[in-house]
């Protein structure tokens, strides 16, 4: 009984084939861990749980650092497991499969990361990854007095730096079960982190310029509540989240202004026909909700005044040049019903 007990509680994914099962096993490889450190510091930080306190704020920027370090380190090692070393003409294989090796820092990392394997890293992603070093060994070294707000921006400037540096240089590396299993792992952290106030404002204020002109294409977006859903025919994009969804998806969702969930009122769209055409559409640039219509097929955006009902199919449709003589305004396929007699 007590060996099946032990059976079930072990993970099998990781029992290797022909091997006899045993007792739960620590299995956390390099980008595993990282990820899993974040979760917690998600978890420490997550302002929808409890309110943040100063013992949660400690606990997130110790296991942020240690994300930081975790997953500089399993870039590196894509590259070339030597690089992890701290004098890597000094590495021994033997040594890095046993674990027993003295690392690089933080600061080696990011110079090799930059110099070797080409990654962008700015300098005040640079200097954020440092500034957060300094917070970790003061609080684990020597107890750390500090404004709280700040430790928390850094921490949210960091957290915003690892998620994308996940998204780019790490997660598109793995392959098989392993990729399958970060992409889970990565469920809590990307929902825990639309509850931190310093990542969700750290990340809003860097994609200022990348939306920057694109106002009048851009909505909230369904996954992340923010502000950065950018449309385009037949889809749309969040730059915050990451979300993409297409046209049917989008005209769901309660923000067009639908009760209870239930499908937006769609019109055929003046300029494509496709049924994706309705008002009550929020965009950046200020556009109130009964002022705008847009087509989620084509990407076209009206404003309310230069459109009028049709009189035959209530559609909303430009106003004709000749609405004034005519007194209504009709769509051409309601317009073919009419015969120059009856317009008369």
């Amino acid at each position: 009984m007590l060996q099946q007990a032990m059976e079930a509680a072990a993970d099998p994914w990781h029992v290797p084939p022909g091997r006899p099962s045993g007792p739960p096993q620590l299995d956390f490889p390099p980008v595993r861990n990282g990820i899993d450190y974040l979760a917690s510091v998600v978890e420490h930080l997550d302002e929808n749980a409890s309110d943040v306190g100063p013992r949660d704020l400690k606990y997130a920027v110790l296991h942020l650092q240690a994300a930081v370090e975790v997953l500089l380190k399993a870039r590196l090692q894509r590259e070339h497991w030597s690089l992890v070393f701290k004098d890597p003409g000094r590495a021994a294989r033997k040594d890095f499969e046993s674990g027993d090796f003295e690392s690089c820092g933080t600061d080696a990392a990011i110079e090799r990361l930059r110099d070797i394997a080409e990654i962008a890293i700015d300098r005040k992603e640079a200097e954020a990854l440092k500034d957060l070093a300094k917070d970790r060994n003061a609080l684990q070294h020597y107890g750390l007095t500090h404004n709280a707000h700040a430790v928390e921006a850094r921490a949210g400037r960091v957290l915003d730096f690892l998620m994308r540096f996940l998204d780019t240089q790490l997660l598109p590396l793995l392959e098989g079960q392993e990729r399958e299993r970060a992409g889970r792992d990565m469920i809590p952290v990307e929902a825990g982190v639309k509850n931190i106030s310093s990542y969700v404002k750290r990340r809003l204020n860097r994609l200022r310029g990348e939306l920057a002109g694109l106002e009048g294409r851009t909505i909230m977006c369904p996954h992340c509540a923010q502000m950065t859903l950018v449309v385009a025919p037949h889809s749309g994009d969040c730059r915050f989240c990451g979300a993409s969804w297409d046209s049917a998806e989008l005209l769901v969702y309660d923000y067009l202004g639908c009760p209870d969930g239930e499908l937006a009122l769609t019109f055929p769209c003046p300029q494509c026909s496709s049924s994706a055409f309705v008002e009550g559409v929020n965009f950046a640039d200020g556009a109130r909700l009964s002022d705008t219509l847009y087509c989620f097929g084509c990407s076209v955006r009206h404003e309310a005044r230069d459109l009028a009902t049709c009189v035959g199919c209530s559609r909303p449709w430009p106003v004709e040049p000749d609405a004034d003589r005519l007194g209504a305004t009709l769509c051409p396929d309601c317009w073919g019903q009419f015969t120059q007699e009856d317009i008369a």
